[in-house]
């Protein structure tokens, strides 16, 4: 008998505890719901993924650590995507533009269910800065959000106090963006997100069907080509049949720990079907001034 993998076990698990209502609830932006983050390294200083009428641009940037510019890589992958829904969630929970991320790391990655090991602590710090340095343009219908999510990023000492690392104790959200996020959050499931923190596509999945699938109006059901999939969520594969793959494995993870989302596999693509969101639709007030 072979036995199950640690991420398979653990979707297992998942799929019987969202069963119940969670402890707490998270959130991401609708844009951000639909058209996310790089998921490799990607090339050059600018990236671009469209769906429908939003659009997401997202150009690299540079931090100061108090002697110097240092130039930032473009985020990517599944660790800033984690970050950017937990500070997210902290933002609109509290009502606050600026989130409390910890005195360390560790602390925060622990927050997240993510490895402190070491390289895993030296790349995710990586991700944090080049998050926090990085501009987002949010196209909305004909609108353009220009923003920079994270707008402070304060540098704290090391503890021995002799050298200054690009990390906070602190992140400040730019307050469009934080205006932006407050009224357009799609609550989500945090125990799927860790079930899911192993693969940046299953994320991008298990998020644009928790915006997606409430919003299907007819009994039919809506057909998504996977034409259009790939351009959605395949940039980085060159065949369809690749990205198709890819996708249905996607898919499999998601369903395990979003079991009412209603699709199924057509000809040349999806069909999506009325169904529940991940987590009932609750009102998110704007903060007071």
């Amino acid at each position: 008998m072979t036995s199950l993998t640690p991420i398979t076990r653990r979707l297992i698990e998942t799929s019987s505890e969202v069963l119940g209502p969670p402890d707490q609830i998270s959130f991401i932006h609708s844009v951000l719901a639909q058209v996310g983050l790089p998921r490799r390294k990607p090339e050059g200083e600018t990236f671009d993924r469209t769906s429908g009428q939003v659009s997401l641009r997202i150009t690299s940037g540079d931090l100061w650590n108090g002697k110097t510019w240092q130039k930032q890589p473009l985020p990517y992958g599944t660790r800033p995507r984690l970050a950017l829904v937990h500070i997210s969630s902290e933002a609109v929970r509290t009502r606050n533009h600026v989130v409390d991320v910890g005195d360390s790391t560790r602390e925060f990655l622990l927050r997240l269910g993510i490895d402190t090991g070491g390289k895993e602590y030296a790349g995710f710090k990586k991700q944090m800065s080049a998050l926090a340095a990085c501009e987002m343009r949010l196209g909305i219908g004909a609108s353009t959000l220009r923003v920079q999510p994270v707008e402070e990023f304060a540098a704290w000492l090391h503890p021995t106090g002799k050298q200054q690392t690009l990390w906070p104790g602190q992140v400040t959200l730019s307050q469009r963006f934080f205006e932006s996020l407050v009224e357009a959050a799609v609550p989500l499931d945090p125990r799927a997100l860790k079930a899911l923190s192993h693969t940046a596509l299953g994320l991008d999945v298990y998020t644009w069907l928790a915006h997606r699938l409430c919003r299907v109006k007819t009994i039919k059901g809506d057909r998504v080509s996977w034409v259009a999939l790939k351009e959605q969520f395949g940039h980085e594969y060159a065949e369809l049949k690749d990205f198709r793959r890819e996708m249905l494995k996607a898919l499999g993870a998601v369903k395990a720990v979003y079991p009412d989302a209603g699709l199924e596999q057509t000809h040349g693509g999806l069909l999506l079907k009325p169904s529940k969101p991940p987590i009932p639709k609750i009102a998110v007030s704007k903060p007071r001034g």
